[in-house]
């Protein structure tokens, strides 16, 4: 089996020669070639002083500061000295009315019944920041029962009843106990008694039963997430004795001992990490501990379900800080447990991909936001980044029931995300469109008249000038991907390689300038030639008139052929017509013998 041409290595910031992360397969060029006009290589993807080497050509040996590999944000995270924490809520208007009604029926029915504001509302509050997510808990009865009671003090008043929806439990879904909705001045309110847990081993369904404040503060994943606002006194509680101030000093920390935490319910490992990239909160140190205890990352593996995985590793992609948070995945030893891998595939994995993995997320993270993250839409800026996470994987196959060779992309996407099938395909199409568009970057920001112009993913094709040539083949490649060509450009930007005049690996910023320069570049010529839309490009001679001119009855093989040489024919001339397209097939058709 073949290893995959990557080796991980330190090197000293004193060394003057940028070193590139090779093609999987291709062993390194010499320096020479690396200028060249059709570059096909990684650029290096620095880990803060950190570089990736081809694994056939040995990395310089390690001197200075560095002496292991550590990640981008281990190097620079640091505990927040504070965070601006409200000394009381501000109740909205609406917050007010619904608030006032349940304490209406409360009162009206004599039920005793405490009423709490639980978990993200308490805590965004507190940090000064809106919340619409109302859940309130309840120390006597059922969420549907209360909401039955809304409902019939409603209609002794007069008032309009509501619908009331329950939500089964569903442990899958981290769903443990059944939940009650109903809508209040406009607002959707879920309704849920307090409840203790009790965990039995290899299951994170726990055995529940109704719980005081103080237990149901407990059995929740953070501290920050354990607070209460009580609507009948008016006050925040803080029940774990530590949550404000965790929530002031930027901690994430579980309010009992973390390992067992995590063992109960292995998911509250992926909320640690995803509420601590959020808010830009530090992990406390016996979390982190016991994150990446074995024992953990295998329940990580086995106790929860998939979907569920995928449900949060999609909330932490289309956040604010995704580099962050896989690089908190990575740093807690739980990359493999989340992106888990089929038992057989090649080439090889090194030690050390999943930090290449995170590297080139936080490499395009950065591009993507000096370019202008409001350019491109959520879903092609969700898609970029998962096709920046898994670039590495990008030449790594497996072989299915069939023994037939598929991506390991879709693997992970289907398999170990559960994620939908479209986003394995965008982004597996993401990684062979960009491998393509590397080869064009240099004539679409070259300034000389181009001599030669053969690419190695389509080279047949009609006789035309060089200048057209290039316009058909760039319509091709957008024709491929579509509305997501521009992810595909950006990602790209680290295949290619980029000459850097700079005697410090400090200087990201200025290849960072560059990378988005020739980005800008690339994108301008794609305008100027008029391809940003090819995809919908219409061809001027259908089907049926190819089978006519071809004089034969049926469809085919050839008539796919000619559709594909009329539309290269199409963008070669684009202004020409439906006639001057027919009478160019006319003309190269009667050159050729006729087809029965």
């Amino acid at each position: 089996m073949k290893a995959l041409g990557i080796a991980v290595a330190a090197v000293s910031t004193q060394n003057t020669i940028r070193p590139y992360l090779f093609n999987f397969r291709n062993p390194p060029p010499p320096r020479t070639l690396l200028r060249s006009s059709l570059p096909l290589f990684l650029p290096a993807l620095k880990l803060k002083g950190f570089s990736i080497f081809s694994a056939q050509q040995p990395p310089p040996p390690a001197s200075g500061l560095y002496a292991g590999v550590t990640t981008m944000v281990e190097q620079s995270v640091y505990l927040p000295s504070s965070v601006q924490v409200k000394d009381h809520i501000d109740i909205t208007r609406k917050e007010e009315q619904i608030f006032n009604r349940l304490l209406q029926v409360v009162e009206h029915y004599n039920l005793g019944t405490q009423l709490r504001v639980a978990g993200g509302w308490v805590r965004d509050k507190l940090l000064g920041k809106e919340c619409y997510d109302i859940d309130i808990a309840l120390d006597n009865m059922y969420g549907r029962e209360f909401c039955e009671k809304v409902n019939e003090y409603l209609s002794a008043f007069g008032e309009e009843t509501q619908g009331v929806g329950v939500i089964q439990c569903n442990p899958d879904q981290s769903k443990h106990l059944e939940t009650a909705r109903m809508r209040l001045f406009d607002v959707w309110i879920d309704f849920v008694n307090l409840r203790a847990e009790d965990y039995i081993e290899n299951s994170r369904i726990p055995t529940m039963k109704f719980g005081t404040a103080k237990q149901d503060a407990e059995r929740r994943d953070l501290t920050i997430n354990s607070l209460f606002y009580n609507i009948n006194t008016r006050s925040v509680e803080d029940l774990t004795e530590r949550g404000i101030a965790d929530l002031k000093s930027g901690k994430i920390v579980t309010p009992l001992s973390p390992k067992q935490t995590f063992l109960d319910d292995p998911l509250r490992v992926l909320r640690a990490i995803r509420f601590g990239a959020r808010f830009g909160f530090i992990l406390d140190e016996e979390l982190k501990k016991a994150a990446a205890d074995e024992d953990v990352r295998v329940a990580i593996a086995d106790k929860i379900s998939r979907e569920r995985i995928g449900q949060e590793i999609d909330l932490m992609i289309s956040g604010d800080q995704p580099v962050k948070a896989m690089t908190y995945i990575a740093d807690l030893k739980s990359f493999w447990a989340v992106f888990s891998l089929p038992s057989d595939f090649e080439p090889s994995i090194p030690d050390g991909c999943d930090r290449l993995c995170v590297a080139c997320l936080d490499s395009v993270w950065k591009l993507l936001n000096l370019i202008g993250r409001s350019s491109f839409s959520d879903d092609q800026r969700r898609l970029c980044l998962y096709a920046a996470l898994f670039l590495p994987f990008r030449e790594i196959v497996y072989r299915d029931n069939k023994a037939k060779k598929i991506p390991v992309v879709n693997y992970i996407f289907r398999n170990s995300l559960k994620l939908k099938a479209i986003d394995a395909e965008t982004v597996i199409s993401l990684h062979a469109v960009t491998k393509k568009f590397v080869t064009l970057i240099p004539l679409l920001v070259s300034k000389e008249d181009i001599q030669v112009l053969e690419v190695d993913w389509k080279r047949d094709t009609i006789e035309v000038p060089i200048a057209s040539k290039l316009r058909i083949l760039t319509g091709f490649l957008l024709r491929e991907i579509k509305e997501f060509w521009r992810v595909a450009l950006l990602l790209s930007m680290q295949l290619y390689p980029v000459d850097i005049v700079s005697t410090s690996f400090s200087n990201d910023n200025f290849e960072l300038d560059k990378r988005n320069g020739i980005f800008k570049e690339v994108e301008n010529a794609v305008r100027t030639l008029g391809l940003e839309k090819v995809w919908e490009l219409k061809p001027l001679v259908n089907g049926k008139e190819i089978i006519d001119i071809l004089e034969i009855k049926n469809g085919g093989p050839v008539v796919r052929e000619w559709q594909q040489k009329l539309l290269e024919w199409q963008l070669a001339h684009p202004s020409g017509t439906a006639k001057e397209c027919r009478d160019w097939m006319e003309q190269k058709q009667s050159k050729r013998p006729r087809t029965e």
